[in-house]
């Protein structure tokens, strides 16, 4: 796997008339090499690829890294490629992904190789991981499962007097308990006014009657991720709590239906947005319809009124319309969807019908 997807940087090397790739950024050198710790770098040539790393992970790398040639170093990894001259070549144009490389490491890197020349080619990691192969959509397949059944175990403690934060510690611990490695990013509990941020993390707020709880997490299984949010009530629903959430369960079934390959992000967005709008909410929903995940948890294709990329087959995206009404609370849907040769395959399990707790 380390291979294929090496050479398939190397293809774009090649287009870009670069020598050599550096990467830094760890996710990138973990998708291509496997290494899961926490300091390496790898450089990517014509001919060979090579990893660097420190005497922490010497076992580690031996067991982990494929596809390249592991060198154990005593600096910092993007001060160490002063020590292989081999790398320090006049004119040898080396690409960066520059959008993960701080001032301080570009220098290091210039200083190391002094007399190559580096370039910021982050365009060459943009699809990075766009399409899965089968072993990976298993992953995420399987950390949306252990995401599904984390959810339903942690429902009973939705309840008044409950912190956020108490709700959030448990879901982590069931996600783990069943095989995640770590949380996908920071989980997401928001509830009462609060759940009309869209990113409102989990905090020491406690739990009220009546309040919407809007849950937004994913578990993590050989490196790749899923995504889901639900959105629950705590207590009998509302009137208005039901209208919003039929209204945002609507629009997320409509984006679903429009998933196909060579379908633009910017018609699934369209798709769940128009379902809002129609219903007077469209200025109640502010951000993008969803994005790519997978060994990152925002990678392309995008899903946004300004998205121009295709679905392609075994891309897996969300799709996570949502309203929003400041002091009032929100509502936002989300399922992992994979792209398939006819249409799409919805991965989540969760239910989706409004849960009055």
């Amino acid at each position: 796997m380390s291979k294929k997807r090496i050479d398939g940087l190397r293809k774009k090397m090649k287009a870009e008339n670069l020598d050599g790739l550096i990467v830094t950024y760890l996710d990138h050198v973990r998708y291509l090499s496997g290494f899961t710790g926490s300091a390496g770098l790898l450089v990517i040539s014509g001919g060979r690829a090579e990893f660097f790393t420190d005497f922490r992970y010497k076992d580690q790398a031996a067991k982990e890294v494929t596809g390249a040639r592991i060198n154990i170093i005593k600096r910092l990894p993007t001060a160490a490629l002063k020590d292989f001259p081999h790398l320090n070549v006049r004119n040898r144009k080396y690409g960066f992904n520059g959008e993960y490389l701080t001032i301080t490491d570009r220098k290091r890197l210039q200083e190391s190789l002094p007399d190559a020349i580096l370039v910021s080619c982050d365009g060459i990691f943009t699809e990075l991981g766009w399409v899965k192969e089968p072993p990976e959509v298993a992953n995420i397949s399987q950390a949306v499962k252990i995401g599904d059944a984390a959810f339903e175990r942690v429902l009973p403690l939705v309840r008044p007097g409950a912190r956020e934060s108490e709700i959030a510690a448990e879901l982590e611990y069931q996600m783990k308990m069943m095989g995640s490695e770590k949380p996908a990013f920071e989980t997401i509990i928001a509830s009462g006014y609060r759940s009309a941020l869209p990113h409102g993390v989990a905090s020491l707020k406690k739990v009220q009657k009546g309040d919407l709880v809007t849950f937004d997490f994913g578990a993590t299984v050989g490196g790749y991720v899923s995504d889901l949010t639900r959105t629950v009530v705590v207590g009998k629903a509302t009137a208005r709590q039901k209208k919003v959430y039929e209204v945002v369960l609507r629009a997320n079934k409509a984006g679903i239906r429009k998933v196909r390959p060579g379908v633009s992000g910017k018609a699934v967005d369209r798709a769940c947005r128009t379902v809002i709008t129609r219903a007077g909410y469209g200025k109640k929903f502010g951000h993008g319809t969803g994005h790519g995940i997978g060994f990152f948890v925002h990678v392309g294709p995008r899903l946004s009124t300004v998205s121009d990329d295709k679905l392609m087959i075994n891309n897996v995206i969300t799709i996570e319309p949502g309203i929003y009404f400041s002091g009032w609370g929100g509502v936002r849907i989300e399922d992992d969807v994979q792209v398939t040769r006819g249409g799409c395959k919805v991965l989540t399990r969760a239910p989706k019908n409004l849960l009055e707790l």
